[in-house]
């Protein structure tokens, strides 16, 4: 192909450069040849791309279609039920929501329900008045002197540095219009986070992130300075999380700004690895004195953490040693290993940690079986978008749920998958200054405000549907499963029956 693309290539240049000596024509041609022909003189010698080399200039459309196959795919190929991790049909129902028109779907579920996975909500004959008021949950165990009255829905944890400022800014007002919390991320609080007035929870992380010392270690003073402040209403101690469980938090450095630098105490332009757990702590001792460490800070506030259950064994001895020390976190935060992050290697994204529902339902039983679930709540966390997924995981033990990604959404992410790169079309997961223009605050804290709003409504509708008149009414029970429809069929009709040739 290079001889080819010297052969023609030259051949054309003497062609061209003989019609423009005799017409004057075609002057365009006789610049851009001989640029072309440069350009793959210099891709012929170089040893680092193949592809370049056989192909010297021909080979830059493979990087061309291999950079809009995310869009190809999204724009030309999927269907509506399709796209991973969340369906054009799920986004679109997110972006409804937050512009505040009709989310409504005409003609029916494009859906296969004759399957044994499938799974829906059994309906009431006789259903309960709709509740307009939004359902919220008072967050505070005996040892917490500032409970909290939480919403049934917030913003899971997502950091300055990850997000774009307006993006975190925008959150913000509009938790503070919407009366639920945002969650600050292992990044650190930021002044992004206080200056729309919403209330906060205050993530802390490996990093120590905002709270750290000059060698990276917790700081007690540091952290008590930013406590105590009053928009900050609960703590949460990061473990771990879904899509990179037992590896630290990773800020790509194109990301790394100088402004995100100082704020997390690093060096900038560099890429910023978490470490895989905390030097504050290395064992379920550890970590419960490090919460009543945390709590006697903070003057009391609500103290919880997160994780992804990996070895279930290594929970229940977390479980064991709060009911021995007799502390106990005020929340639980479950997140799955199908959430979502910026950024992770894709064997940890793929390969790592227990998905979230079966986390959950371990999480809850557990409690129970011990006898301590009453004195702490559990915050779901994993892929958490709508009013059925809310009631789905209130039923299988949660309180209360974040979500991360439907959050997104509502700014206008349009799932690019460029969050790791800077290069974020919508402003909302970069550091791109002018990317970073694209995202109007004003008008995406209102889409945030209107997402959280309607969503709870859909979730209080649904919870009507089903003829339960409060969540705390909701169980597992009120689902049913495709697979339960054989056995409906065993109970209902006369074994002979399957025997019988069915006549098209």
């Amino acid at each position: 192909m290079r001889k080819k693309f010297f052969i023609y290539g030259l051949l054309l240049f003497l062609i061209v450069a003989a019609v423009y000596y005799k017409t004057e024509r075609g002057f365009l041609l006789v610049v851009i040849i001989p640029i072309l022909l440069i350009i793959g003189i210099y891709n012929a010698i170089q040893t680092k791309h193949a592809i370049l080399r056989n192909f010297p200039v021909l080979g830059y459309f493979r990087y061309l279609f291999e950079m809009i196959a995310p869009e190809i795919q999204q724009y030309f190929i999927e269907r509506a039920t399709d796209g991973k991790p969340f369906s054009r049909n799920q986004r679109s129902m997110v972006y409804q929501r937050a512009k505040n028109i009709d989310s409504s779907t005409p003609f029916g579920t494009q859906q296969n329900l004759n399957i044994d996975s499938y799974e829906g909500i059994k309906h009431s004959i006789f259903p309960a008045p709709v509740n307009e008021e939004l359902p919220r949950v008072l967050v505070g165990g005996k040892d917490c002197k500032q409970p909290y009255s939480a919403s049934l829905f917030n913003v899971s944890a997502m950091s300055f540095g990850s997000l774009s400022e307006n993006a975190v800014r925008a959150i913000n007002i509009g938790a503070k219009k919407g009366n639920f919390y945002q969650n600050t991320g292992e990044g650190g609080l930021t002044e992004f986070h206080l200056g729309g007035g919403g209330d906060i929870t205050w993530q802390i992380g490996t990093g120590y992130f905002g709270c750290r010392d000059g060698q990276g270690n917790f700081s007690p003073e540091n952290f008590a300075e930013k406590a105590n402040l009053p928009n900050v209403k609960m703590i949460e101690i990061k473990l771990s999380q879904g899509a990179k469980p037992g590896h630290g938090g990773v800020l790509p450095a194109a990301k790394n700004t100088e402004q995100i630098a100082k704020i997390r105490g690093v060096v900038p332009h560099t890429m910023i690895l978490s470490p895989p757990g905390h030097n504050a702590f290395s064992d379920s001792k550890g970590l419960i004195h490090f919460i009543k460490q945390l709590r006697d800070l903070s003057n009391g506030k609500p103290i919880g953490f997160k994780l992804c259950i990996g070895n279930t064994a290594e929970f229940e001895a977390i479980c064991q040693e709060m009911i021995t020390e007799d502390i106990y976190p005020d929340f639980i935060t479950v997140d799955g290993a199908e959430g979502g992050t910026g950024a992770a290697p894709l064997e940890f994204a793929d390969g790592v940690g227990m998905p979230f529902e079966p986390a959950l339902i371990f999480v809850n039983q557990t409690l129970i079986r011990l006898g301590i679930r009453h004195k702490m709540r559990i915050i779901g966390s994993g892929k958490i978008i709508s009013g059925y997924s809310i009631l789905h995981a209130v039923a299988l033990g949660a309180d209360m749920c974040n979500s991360a990604r439907g959050f997104m959404f509502s700014l206008g992410c349009i799932q690019a998958l460029r969050c790791h790169n800077n290069e974020c079309p919508t402003g909302v997961a970069t550091q791109n200054k002018m990317l970073m223009k694209g995202l109007v605050v004003t008008d995406k804290s209102e889409r945030v405000y209107h997402f959280h709003k309607n969503t709870l409504h859909s979730a209080n509708e649904l919870l009507a549907a089903a003829g339960r008149k409060s969540f705390a009414d909701v169980d597992i029970n009120i689902f049913m499963r495709g697979d339960e429809f054989a056995n409906l069929s065993d109970m209902y009709f006369p074994d002979n029956l399957k025997n019988v040739t069915q006549f098209s």
